[in-house]
This record gives C-alpha cells, sequence and structure tokens, in this order.
C-alpha cells in the first residue's frame, strides 16, 4: 500500500561554517541513532572543516576553542574511527570524505524516510 508524502520545510540561519556543521552532524547522529555527544559533534564538524586533526596545532587549537584536552580528543578519535566516522589516510585523521560537505555554502538537506515494504510469502499471504 503506497501511503502519502508530507513535505515540510524548515529554515535554520546560523552563525558561522562552524555552527552549521555541528547541526548537520547532530542531524546525522539522530537519524542514524549514532548517539553522539556534543563533544563529539564539535570534533566531527571541526575536522571537517579544517581538513584533519592529525597535527599539534590543529589540537591545541580545538581544545582551546571548546575547553577541552588532547586526551578527549584521543578518547573521541578513538571511537569515531570505530564506528567509520573518521578515517586514517597516510597517517592523517580526517572525517570519512562520504559524510562531507562545504559548510562555506547554503546547505538544504533532503530526509526522506519511508515506510518498510511487507514482504508477501509465497502462499500470498503478509509474513
Amino acid at each position: 500500500m503506497k501511503t502519502s508524502i508530507v513535505v515540510q520545510e524548515l529554515k535554520k540561519e546560523l552563525e558561522d561554517e562552524f555552527k552549521l556543521a555541528q547541526r548537520y552532524y547532530s542531524i546525522l547522529s539522530v537519524l542514524n541513532d549514532l548517539s553522539l555527544t556534543k563533544r563529539e559533534v564539535e570534533l566531527i564538524a571541526y575536522v571537517a572543516i579544517k581538513g584533519n586533526i592529525s597535527y599539534a596545532n590543529t589540537r591545541i587549537e580545538f581544545c582551546k576553542q571548546y575547553n577541552t584536552t588532547t586526551a578527549t580528543i584521543n578518547n573521541i578519535v578513538s571511537k569515531l574511527k570505530k564506528m567509520g566516522i573518521f578515517i586514517k589516510e597516510n597517517n592523517i585523521i580526517k572525517v570519512n570524505p562520504i559524510i562531507v560537505v562545504d559548510f562555506k555554502k547554503d546547505l538544504n538537506l533532503v530526509i526522506k524516510l519511508e515506510h518498510a515494504e511487507e514482504e508477501i510469502n509465497s502462499d500470498g499471504g503478509d509474513s
């Protein structure tokens, strides 16, 4: 049975690319049941914009901006690598390119949530 489609448009203006990236990764976390913490989302957004979190100066800058420690960064990086959100390429830790967009531009997300189709048994009945 086909269901009807509901279209809802929301508009949110954010002050900079970091806030936009944080909102984007928060949405991805909720939609995919990732249960990311605020600090994890901040780090993902930061790394997506900066390009990586492998260099000491980038880590120090993140720690100053978000009032945290390098030990916290290391713990988060380890967790996010296991989840596939961060990848290591040529000894550089960065966000998986599949979920990176240009946060300097406006972002229009289309979220499509669909009902799973019911399977029909070979005898013609519902499963």
